[in-house]
Order: C-alpha cells, then structure tokens, then sequence
C-alpha cells in the first residue's frame, strides 16, 4: 500500500508542479482579463475557469527544472503584464462610451459597480458578449500556449521593456477611444456651434432648455447608428492583440 501511494506521488507530482507553474501565468491573467475575469463573474466561478485553462494549456509546456521563488515572481509578473494589455483595449470601449457621453450630456445616467456613463456600460457588455461569442477562451488558450515561445518558463523581463511595451499599448487604447468617440465629438462640435449661433441671434431664447433635449436625442440615435461599425472596430483591434499582444515595442 505504501508502495503504491509512492509510486503514484511519483508519477503525480511532475504533472501537478508542472500545472502550478502554468497555473502562475494564468491565475495572474485570470485578474485582470477582460471578459473571463470580470469582476461581474463570481471569484469561484473565475477560479474554476482558470484551472480549466491551466488544464489545456500544461501538456503544451516544458517544465524544466525545479520551481523556486524567482519562477513564481516572473511568472506572475508576465501573466499580469499579459492580461493588462488585453485590458487596455477592453477599457478603450469603455473610455469611448464615457468620452461620447461627456459630448452629449448623456454621463452617469445609470451605473454598475464603479462610476460609469449609460454609453460605456451599454458597449461595454455588448463588446464582451461580442468577443465572448467570437471564442474568447480558444483565443485566450492560443495565446497563453504561443507566450511561452516568447516569454518562456524563466524569463527575466526586463522592466524598461516592460514599461516601453505598457506605455505603447496604452497609447493605442487611449488612440482607439478616441476614433471610436469621434462621430460624437462631431455631433457635439455642431451643437455648439448651432447653439452658439442662435445665442447671439436671439439672445432672449434659452437655448439650453431648447438644446438639451435635441442632442441628447441625437445622440441617442448616433449611438444606435454607430454602435454596430464602433463593435466591429473594436473587435477587429482585440483579436489583433490577442493574436500578437506584444506588438511594435519603440
């Protein structure tokens, strides 16, 4: 019997030193991954999904070595740094919807477990039921399995790397919003602009109680109008991350 518990601790104890390590990469993900680890999803249920992927992703790495303190820092490190990209450009929705509502006096109209505008919850969910429905976690599984070929089992990131790599990433979130908020910037622009000049035409006219309703319709049918080709922007820009989430490093 003891026999027997030996020799399966044996022939146990690689496979689950193995699925730790890889358990470090994407446990760290898993905290900050759009989607998969929203806070929306319950802890137990995101620590489920996170031995599901430890699960599919071990038989694809190499576990060389024994593992110390340093591979449990830089595992760590590299899986947050991974799922932080992804979260750049999950929130570049998010900041577009709230740039949209600032525009078009729509902000904090409703909101969940932060502060938030209607605009940016509202694409928020329908950007994650998007790239949900595309396959999240096969995507999420290819690119954990590919890290390893870049980031493998050991590596030391070095932190000017990281910091270029994080400031170029969230240049193209911040860039993203921006473009994705652009119809409204302009719808905004043009209100102004008309409502400047029917202040001075006629100044007795109050021209917020006039203004206020007509852009917040206007931009409600904006959002209607835009939001498809907004969601197929940002979805094309996520796969691309997903599919190369290290990117041009200047």
């Amino acid at each position: 019997m003891i026999e027997a518990a030996l020799a399966l601790h044996e022939a146990a104890a690689p496979i689950l030193s193995q699925l730790f390590v890889v358990f470090l990469r994407i446990g760290a993900v898993m905290v900050v991954l759009p989607g998969l680890g929203d806070r929306m999803i319950p802890v137990r249920v995101r620590l489920v999904v996170s031995f599901a992927l430890s699960a599919a992703v071990a038989p694809a790495v190499d576990l060389a070595g024994d593992v110390t303190a340093g591979l449990i820092a830089t595992e760590t490190i590299i899986g947050l740094a991974l799922g932080s990209v992804l979260r750049f450009i999950a929130l570049a929705l998010n900041m577009a919807g709230m740039m949209a509502a600032q525009l078009t006096s729509l902000a904090q109209l409703f909101g969940t477990v932060e502060p938030s505008s209607a605009m940016g919850n509202i694409l928020n969910l329908a950007g994650l039921a998007l790239i949900m429905a595309s396959g999240l976690p096969l995507m999420v599984i290819d690119l954990l399995i590919r890290s390893y070929e870049v980031l493998p089992l050991g590596f030391i990131p070095d932190g000017s790397d990281l910091s270029r790599w994080g400031l170029a990433r969230a240049a193209e979130a911040f860039a993203l919003a921006f473009a994705l908020a652009a119809p409204f910037a302009l719808a905004a622009l043009i209100y102004n602009a008309a409502m400047g000049v029917i202040n001075r035409a006629m100044p007795q006219l109050m021209v917020a109680l006039v203004g206020a309703p007509a852009i917040t319709w206007a931009s409600a049918v904006l959002l209607f109008l835009a939001a498809p080709l907004m969601l197929t922007v940002w979805k094309a820009a996520m796969i691309a991350t997903l599919g190369d989430p290290i990117g041009h490093i200047p």
